[in-house]
């Protein structure tokens, strides 16, 4: 049976389930055109509550979003985007750099960048947010953050009233940049973090109770700063199989998705559902792991570049719901897509490299041996991202044919595991390399010798020479050229092969609007979110 086969097969599936989980429990009308779920909205005239629940995949301690803290970890993608979190800037739909808490900034010279808050803004808590709030809020990141540590380079922070200013230790072009990250969400220090990882943000949104893994409860923020939260209380439940969140919807039991599979679109294409997609640079990618002697043999790794078939994967197994990868970044950026160049799919070819190398099947058994070894690469993955095990089984394929076996390891302990160089040879992730809007993101977090997530720990003098030149310049036109030269450097290595980058989709219920995806995939639950009248 062909993939595309089996994915018509897991529709019908799909719908089979939902009927007969609906007509089980008396909820047929929520799987069709019939009445409403109550959910996202009260009456006219009744003081019913206003709720909303969202499905997500991805909020758990797998993808390292455990709670709601911005200072542990990624779970400041969770503070951002349940609207209990704000930075001092975002980023504009066209990805350009805006004030959010702050409302105006200086750059008096590479080193000093003097920050303007704005005026009546309150944290959950209660309390005024001041310059001297922020300053306790950035002191502690970088304090408990590497990763921030790292990238925002603060070197002292003064404060006078409610204007803060920075010094960072060395030029740092990018710091408004960073700055939006979700880890720079705005929280009061003083207020503290609960057990469960809950904090005091300046949100439209409170959090209330959390249950790591699982769901957050959030209540209205009645005095957000920002206009009126359109609900009385939202909760998002973790439903990380892709099944069981297809039928949560239909069934009614949430009012919108992220992450829903692909193959479950076609049930909710009707007037029942909206759907709100853009491109984005997430991407689907695979590190690979260069303490594995297989790994080490620059042959093997051109092979496996080679043998992807990023096009079938795509058009395939993802119905078309994304675009084919080159390098780090989409044909959207001016640095991304054809500025770059890298191998191609080519089985024929890649056969050819194996056996140059001294790769051959010597017993007829299908799989090439070299030294007395099997040539069998270790796919390490997770199952959150529903499109990370199709990857791995579509490269499973296409490497067997040119003599490679590869075992697939999808397990959601993946970040242990990861941790271990010995566990694995290649690394399927998926990320938003440009969560910035500027390049150097991707490389200061995955390729250099002080990355932290270099997780095969590769490493590369000219790239390393490349990134300094990259850390100091301010001019926008050189940090694309000094973009392509460092994408160029790992491909040439085969370090990364990027598959795809991701069409963002979320799926809400018609009676809900504002629920709108956004290029950096940061901004979800905003105070824009509400009930259609």
């Amino acid at each position: 049976m062909s993939r595309k086969e089996k994915i018509m097969r897991n529709r019908k599936r799909f719908m089979v389930l939902c009927m007969a989980v609906c007509l089980g429990t008396g909820l047929l009308a929520g799987c069709g055109t019939g009445e409403k779920n109550t959910h996202t909205g009260s009456a006219k005239g009744t003081t019913e509550k206003k709720t909303f629940v969202f499905g997500d995949t991805t909020f758990n301690p797998e993808n390292e979003e455990p709670d709601v803290n911005p200072h542990n970890a990624y779970a400041g993608w969770a503070c951002i985007r349940y609207g209990v979190g704000e930075t001092l800037f975002k980023y504009s739909d066209s990805m350009e750099i805006q004030p959010w808490l702050a409302k105006d900034y200086e750059n008096i010279d590479e080193l000093t960048w003097q920050i303007t808050l704005q005026d009546g803004v309150k944290f959950s808590s209660g309390r005024e947010m001041t310059g001297e709030a922020v300053k306790e809020c950035l002191e502690h990141l970088v304090e408990v953050h590497e990763r921030a540590k790292g990238d925002l380079m603060i070197d002292t922070i003064t404060t006078e009233g409610q204007t803060v200013t920075i010094k960072t230790t060395e030029p740092k072009p990018t710091l408004l940049n960073y700055l939006s990250d979700p880890y720079g969400c705005i929280i009061d220090m003083e207020a503290g973090v609960t057990e469960d990882g809950i904090v005091a943000g300046t949100g439209p949104y409170i959090a209330e109770a959390l249950v790591s893994g699982e769901q957050l409860k959030l209540v209205k923020n009645e005095e957000y700063w920002g206009g009126e939260p359109g609900f009385d209380e939202i909760t998002v439940r973790t439903i990380s199989d892709g099944d069981t969140l297809t039928m949560a919807l239909q069934s009614g039991e949430i009012d919108a998705a992220y992450g829903m599979p692909y193959a479950s679109y076609p049930l909710f294409e009707n007037e029942d559902y909206t759907f709100s997609s853009c491109a984005t640079s997430r991407t689907f990618f695979a590190h690979m792991n260069f303490e594995s002697p297989v790994i080490q043999d620059r042959a093997v790794r051109k092979a496996i570049a080679m043998g992807i078939d990023k096009e079938g994967f795509v058009n395939t197994l993802l119905d078309g719901n994304g675009y084919s990868a080159v390098g780090v970044y989409p044909d959207s950026f001016e640095f991304g897509g054809d500025a770059v160049t890298t191998e191609t799919y080519d089985l024929e070819g890649a056969k050819k490299v194996l056996e140059e190398a001294g790769w051959v099947d010597k017993d007829g058994d299908g799989i090439r041996e070299k030294d007395g070894k099997d040539l069998t690469i270790r796919w390490l993955t997770y199952p959150s991202r529903q499109e990370l095990p199709l990857l791995a089984e579509s490269a499973q394929a296409t490497l067997k044919e040119v003599g490679m076996e590869v075992q697939i390891n999808s397990t959601a302990d993946h970040n242990s595991i990861r941790a271990d160089s010995t566990a694995w040879d290649v690394y399927a992730s998926a990320m938003v390399t440009a969560p910035t809007g500027d390049p150097e993101y991707f490389f200061t977090t995955h390729c250099l010798d002080s990355s932290s997530v270099n997780n095969g720990h590769y490493h590369s003098d000219k790239l390393e020479e490349l990134e300094k030149e990259m850390a100091k310049t301010f001019d926008t036109e050189r940090r694309g050229e000094l973009a392509v030269k460092m994408q160029q450097t790992i491909l040439d290595d085969n370090a990364f092969v990027f598959c795809s980058h991701l069409k963002m989709s979320m799926i809400s219920k018609a009676t809900v609007k504002g629920l709108v995806a956004h290029p950096c995939d940061f901004y979800e639950i905003t105070v824009d979110l509400a009930p259609v009248e």
